[in-house]
């Protein structure tokens, strides 16, 4: 499948690079009873860079003027994206990198699955679903050092599964290195997703779906983006909820607000929706993971929490 779909990438026009995208449902009640509003959306489509594909985008973090992607095959992307009255305006993709270590070696194929991505101080914090971790890059995609993660993430038969391993990544000052599990790990009740950081965890009630990245939308809260997928109808759920990390009890369990709930089964035309990453004050952008699937697309979408 991959091989074909690279051959189809080649021969494809390359003014199909962007285009429009239609991401809102027709019924206008399902989009007015959100609390975020749809600005833009545009479809992505890039040749090979330096033989590197552009596909199975897992997250996005803004360092310094530029955006990132990041690839669950272990490759990082670089790209100027102008965003201007309330619509992506420009996508200029610029380079694109393989994921390497200290020893300037490419990462084995199990070290490589790369989801979380978040700034730090002008470098990269990367997130790894396998090879459960959470280290520290050069935006060139070279390793620079480890990060010390809390103590319940550090065994991989915590893990649901050897694929539900650290999603999502996000960093402040206040609270340091914030990372998350797809899934609830085996060695706590599944009522809950746990967020943790270095010596502290963050809880909030799980509704059956799983976190695929975060962001924080101000000192003391994240914007969690949930999905859900019904392999058997097709249905898609796409969740963004704030936790407030200041508001937990003594059992962890932090108060928590659903933004946006887009329901596939309502008309919304969703895809794989993984990555997230703060633009202004209350805007954002999202993207989703083609999953190296003709049939599935890579999405950006600009949207704004409402007031």
């Amino acid at each position: 499948m991959r091989y074909f779909l690279s051959i189809l990438l080649t021969i494809l026009p390359l003014y199909s690079q962007i285009k429009a995208y239609q991401l809102t449902s027709e019924n206008m009640l399902h989009v007015n009873k959100q609390k975020i509003t749809i600005l833009d959306a545009k479809e992505l489509f890039f040749h090979d860079k330096h033989g590197i594909a552009f596909h199975e985008i897992s997250d996005i973090t803004f360092v310094d003027g530029y955006f990132y992607f990041i690839s669950d095959q272990g490759y990082l992307y670089k790209f100027f994206i102008k965003i201007k009255e309330n619509k992506i305006k420009n996508v200029q993709y610029l380079d694109a990198y393989i994921l390497k270590n200290k020893k300037m070696q490419q990462l084995r194929k199990k070290e490589r699955d790369a989801e979380g991505l978040t700034s730090y101080y002008g470098n990269l914090l990367i997130s790894f679903e396998r090879k459960q971790r959470v280290s520290l890059y050069a935006t060139n995609a070279i390793e620079i050092k480890k990060i010390d993660i809390n103590k319940d993430l550090k065994k991989k038969s915590h893990y649901f599964s050897k694929n539900k391993g650290l999603e999502a990544v996000a960093y402040n000052e206040k609270y340091g290195v914030i990372t998350a599990p797809e899934l609830p790990l085996q060695t706590t009740s599944g009522k809950y997703h746990t967020l943790y950081s270095k010596k502290s965890i963050f809880r909030f009630i799980n509704s059956g779906e799983s976190i695929v990245s975060f962001v924080f939308s101000d000192e003391d809260t994240l914007l969690v983006l949930l999905r859900d997928f019904n392999y058997l109808t097709r249905r898609r759920v796409t969740t963004l909820m704030k936790v407030y990390l200041d508001t937990c009890n003594v059992l962890r369990v932090c108060k928590n607000e659903i933004l946006a709930k887009l329901d596939s089964a309502d008309g919304w035309r969703l895809d794989n929706f993984e990555g997230l990453t703060r633009v202004d004050k209350n805007k954002y952008l999202m993207v989703s993971d083609d999953n190296g699937n003709i049939l599935q697309k890579t999405l950006l979408v600009l949207f704004a929490i409402k007031d």
